[in-house]
């Protein structure tokens, strides 16, 4: 057995529009937007990247906002919430915020001993807030540093055949069982704190999701260096599983994988990280392009529409 990872990465998700994306995940969560650059494949459509103040591995959220793509369906066969993590003291501020925002959200539920408040995103993307103990620290911004959110708490994934993608995270993955209950197994890895958590739910009879706007299209979990990396695809492949070569992202290393009960699995490298090309203290104010579209950064930017982040002078 290799030596596996050690938590969630970032997820990937298809929005709408990027300035309502951009409104809601920089505005009413707060979190930083770290990275503003365009989907390699389709380098007229912004990549946005969100995070916590030091754009940390297991707090990225990231979308490709195509306006007027479809709608998708969610299913089986993908992540189905993604939920991030708050202080246990700021659960009250939190439902106070979504009030005054128009968010919706259904009542609070205990959870494996912590409280969750589930709602969706302006998309119908599911999410949650999570309050938990959790000691990573906070970052001022919309929201002030003692109640913003810390990063992700858990991501859940609803499979066909669960106990197959269980066998493949906790013998391959380095992810191990922690708990059961509500028809779904967690799973934990590294320390198991919040960022390090998965939940997997069986959705055999469930109908297959849809990829588009308001589902998840990715989630890829975190090694420590290329040599892990490395190690880790190498056992994938050798499992029969067909692995994409190691992609270069700029910000990590990746590869991509389809897991039995059909959720896109990417592995990432920690390093180099988001401050590669740019200084940490002004992550996402600019456009970043990898150096092989700098060339066509004029047609490029021509393409994009501008976007005002909440908070940010002249927004």
């Amino acid at each position: 057995m290799s030596a596996g990872t050690s938590g969630i990465h970032h997820v990937t998700a298809i929005s709408g529009g990027p300035q309502r994306n951009v409104d809601f995940y920089a505005g009413v969560l707060g979190t930083r937007l770290v990275k503003k650059t365009v989907n390699f494949d389709d380098p007229g459509t912004y990549h946005l990247y969100y995070g916590d103040g030091n754009a940390a591995p297991g707090t990225i959220m990231t979308f490709f906002p195509w306006e007027g793509a479809p709608k998708g369906r969610i299913g089986s066969g993908q992540v189905i919430t993604t939920s991030y993590s708050i202080p246990e003291t700021s659960l009250g501020f939190w439902t106070q915020r979504l009030v005054e925002h128009g968010v919706r959200f259904q009542k609070p539920r205990d959870r494996f001993g912590d409280t969750v408040l589930a709602f969706e995103d302006p998309d119908g993307l599911r999410l949650e807030i999570v309050a938990s103990s959790d000691t990573r620290a906070g970052h001022d911004g919309p929201t002030p540093a003692e109640h913003s959110v810390r990063g992700f708490h858990h991501a859940a994934l609803a499979v066909r055949d669960a106990e197959r993608t269980i066998e493949l995270m906790t013998n391959h993955l380095g992810f191990r069982r922690v708990d059961e209950a509500e028809n779904r197994v967690r799973l934990a890895a590294g320390d198991g704190g919040p960022g390090n958590l998965v939940d997997v739910m069986d959705a055999t009879d469930f109908p297959r999701g849809n990829t588009g706007v308001g589902t998840v299209h990715h989630i890829a979990f975190r090694v420590p260096d290329e040599e892990t990396h490395l190690a880790v695809r190498e056992e994938i492949e050798g499992l029969g599983y067909d692995v994409t070569p190691v992609l270069d992202r700029n910000y990590f290393r990746s590869v991509y994988f389809r897991e039995p009960g059909g959720v896109l699995f990417e592995i990432a490298t920690d390093p180099p990280g988001f401050a590669a090309d740019e200084d940490p203290e002004h992550l996402g104010e600019e456009i970043r392009l990898p150096a092989w579209l700098e060339a066509r950064r004029g047609e490029i930017e021509e393409v994009l529409t501008p976007l005002r982040v909440p908070g940010k002078e002249g927004a």
